[in-house]
């Protein structure tokens, strides 16, 4: 019976070395706990934290404005930056009826005016670039189109954009200034859709931007016309005032009128303003 008496003891100490574990393995999964719910302060170098900023801009800013993105989101850990680009009209529209977004760059101060109207732009709009008219056509020009006037001949498939889309209001501008009619196959919602025709050679021309026709490379050929100088897009930038993210808006509306952002536009063929 003797004997037997040190068994207790070494129970205990497996006890304490057990319990000593299990303490050593929660202290390890708490710091583990702690390091990963740490989000970084939006806005810095190193800032951030998981955060989204959502912009809508038009049709014509896609291939800049994600170029910008990227270089945005680079800067800054943990921050996305989703856009949502169309017809201005249209994501004018959108903000109106409640639509989420921190940022709205248009191409003309009249689809701005919307959001102004609504109350819904946190300051004063800012033009950020310009933009002209360019005629596009196949690579091949089966038209056989060199001037604006050629866009009236019945025979040729023209493509414009609807009215109310600002690459619609400078071509019926354009056209106006040369007492020109031209009677479209096709009204499209944005210039995308527009040039796309072209590309596609659904229309034998089409009056679209001028960096839409350069972004279009090889696929299409551009001709400048002089009447374009009538009806030179302003595009204003405004951060909005139910910005899920204010302070990541107003980092990005600084980041886009920035020295870099305006070299990324201007390499695109935008104008300064």
């Amino acid at each position: 019976m003797i004997g037997r008496r040190p068994r207790p003891a070494r129970t205990s100490l497996a006890a304490v070395l057990g319990v000593s574990v299990v303490l050593l393995l929660a202290g390890c999964g708490s710091t583990h706990d702690t390091s990963s719910s740490a989000s970084p302060k939006a806005g810095g170098g190193d800032g951030g934290g998981g955060k989204t900023v959502t912009v809508l801009a038009a049709a014509s800013l896609t291939g800049t404005f994600t170029r910008l993105g990227k270089a945005f989101e680079a800067a800054r850990t943990g921050v996305k930056v989703t856009f949502s680009f169309g017809g201005s009209s249209t994501l004018a529209t959108q903000i109106t009826q409640g639509a989420p977004a921190d940022v709205f760059a248009a191409a003309s101060p009249a689809t701005m005016k919307t959001v102004i109207d609504a109350n819904l732009a946190d300051g004063q709009p800012q033009v950020f670039v310009r933009n002209r008219l360019e005629i596009a056509t196949p690579p091949d020009n089966p038209g056989k189109v060199t001037a604006l006037k050629d866009l009236a001949d019945p025979k040729l498939k023209v493509v414009l954009c609807a009215d109310p889309v600002p690459c619609g209001a400078a071509a019926k501008k354009a056209l106006t200034s040369a007492k020109l009619t031209v009677k479209p196959v096709s009204l499209e919602q944005d210039v995308k859709g527009a040039l796309t025709k072209v590309e596609t050679g659904e229309a034998d021309a089409a009056l679209v931007y001028r960096t839409d026709v350069r972004a279009a490379g090889s696929r299409v050929k551009g001709i400048d016309f002089p009447e374009a100088a009538n009806a030179i897009n302003d595009y204003p930038i405004v951060t909005l005032t139910k910005a899920p993210q204010p302070a990541l808006a107003k980092e990005f509306l600084q980041y886009v009128l920035s020295p870099q952002g305006k070299a990324v536009l201007t390499a695109a063929g935008f104008e300064s303003p």
